[in-house]
């Protein structure tokens, strides 16, 4: 038997360079995401650069939000990249999402085209919803087993005995991005189908069927999909094993358990034109059942001078983020140019009024040591001698910018055995605690039932779920 092997990108939100000049307006926007929007076809062209380069490798799939704004520039552009990998050789397969379409009145999505300008925005030519299907019909519908025209999702064959029932699940394009009544019907169908054949059955869809984060879910259950606990049940009583996902921007892979012992595995990924953006390898031996996940990465970016800087470096700081990590230091040091990086991020005004303010809070957030927060958090005097010299000398700023960098690659560091994590962990018990004490009830609204902001917090300092968000092996029997 066969091992099939597939790569999958999401979120690549590419943009065309025909959409704006440069200027505040697109430096603005950029500033005010956490994806490097300007440098998205470079972005997308390295990786695709690596893939052909991957003669092992035959199919390719793309999850979701493969545009930015919904624009025909970008949508043709994207489609000419698609025909690179077909023209290379591989099998392209393309899920769309609700940033590749204006809803334009059909339903609750509100996106639609536009060009920066020097000035300001003016609209352009946008992807109508009605029209992805036929724009997007031979990366999947035109190979199928089987189409659900009303959503655009299809099942496939990828190799032997593994079969991938594509989810387009743009639903009403608002507050419900899943199948509606007769799709899932048809999703049921497919999953008994490929049983009967003897299949291995990979779901992929846009948007998460289990939160990166519980607090997710809590404060943006609507940016989940659609009806995810119907789907949760249906993947647990039929033994499918793996989800694909994409949306959050965030690598992340977690797995769910229901009352009687089954279970599946979310793998989200994080979106491409990310700094850290990256792609998984997923690999299925037919024979064994074994599902193998990796992740790869860009070092450099093709096409694009970076002065020598790797990918990661060269995009980081141009918004969240990396640009906190420039603004802080500045607001101390610099404050001039700490207005000019902050113009279009931050209030200006309120930045000028309260200057003194923000460059004392500045100055005194760089000095704090994390020995301060062992203290205020009543952990210090649990430390030992080594420990406490380690706290003096780690900066507050470090630990809180090592956090955030994290929060879109996965994988964060502080581990329950790290000195950072004891002294945060005691910090924030403590505040448990003083929010109970006092009924704090605009905090206790944001902490999801049986939980705590000890426990919001763990998501954030260490991978509590399954260990490594970049790889994991799975059995699909």
């Amino acid at each position: 038997m066969a091992v099939t092997s597939f790569y999958l990108l999401t979120d690549s939100h590419y943009v065309s360079k025909k959409n704006w000049v440069e200027g505040k307006p697109i430096t603005f926007r950029e500033r005010s995401d956490q994806i490097a929007l300007k440098a998205t076809p470079e972005i997308l062209d390295t990786f695709i650069d690596k893939i052909i380069a991957d003669s092992e490798t035959d199919t390719v799939l793309f999850t979701g939000d493969n545009v930015n704004n919904c624009d025909m520039n970008s949508h043709y552009e994207f489609r000419e990249r698609l025909e690179r990998l077909v023209n290379a050789g591989k099998k392209v397969y393309v899920i769309y999402a609700t940033h590749d379409y204006s809803g334009s009145g059909e339903d609750n999505n509100w996106f639609s085209g536009c060009r920066y300008t020097e000035t300001g925005t003016e609209p352009i030519e946008s992807m109508k919803k009605g029209g992805l299907y036929e724009f997007y019909c031979d990366y999947g519908p035109k190979q199928a087993l089987s189409v659900h025209r009303e959503s655009g999702s299809y099942s496939v064959k990828l190799g032997d005995r593994v079969r991938l029932i594509a989810i387009v699940d743009n639903g009403d394009g608002g507050g419900y991005c899943g199948l509606f009544e007769d799709g899932v019907e048809w999703l049921k169908n497919e999953i008994k189908a490929a049983e009967n054949d003897g299949d291995y059955v990979l779901l992929a869809t846009h948007h998460p069927v289990l939160p990166p984060w519980e607090i997710y879910r809590h404060v943006a259950d609507h940016e989940m999909y659609g009806g995810y606990r119907e789907l949760w049940k249906i993947m647990c009583e039929n033994g499918v094993r793996v989800i694909f996902t994409g949306h959050t921007h965030i690598q992340n892979i977690r797995k769910y358990t229901d009352d009687n012992g089954s279970w599946f595995i979310d793998i989200s990924t994080v979106a491409l034109a990310n700094s850290a953006g990256k792609m998984r390898k997923v690999t299925v031996d037919a024979e064994s059942g074994e599902c193998n996940v990796t992740s790869i990465g860009i070092d450099k970016l093709n096409g694009l001078d970076t002065g020598g800087l790797s990918a990661y470096e060269y995009l980081y700081p141009l918004n969240f983020p990396g640009i906190w990590e420039k603004l802080i230091p500045f607001a101390a040091s610099d404050y001039d140019e700490f207005l000019g990086l902050a113009e279009g991020y931050l209030p200006d005004d309120k930045l000028r009024k309260y200057k003194a303010l923000v460059k004392l809070a500045s100055k005194k957030a760089i000095k704090m040591k994390m020995s301060t927060v062992a203290k205020l958090g009543k952990s210090w005097r649990a430390m030992s001698p080594t420990q406490k010299q380690q706290l003096k000398s780690i900066k507050l700023t470090d630990t809180v910018f090592e956090i955030l960098r994290h929060i879109f690659t996965g994988n964060a560091p502080f581990t329950p055995d790290t000195v950072e994590y004891k002294a945060l962990d005691g910090l924030i018990a403590r505040a448990d605690r003083l929010v109970e004490r006092f009924n704090i009830k605009q905090v206790k609204k944001i902490i999801p039932e049986r939980s705590s902001l000890r426990e919001i917090a763990q998501d954030f300092l260490y991978n509590c779920r399954t260990g490594n968000d970049d790889e994991i092996q799975i059995s699909l029997k």
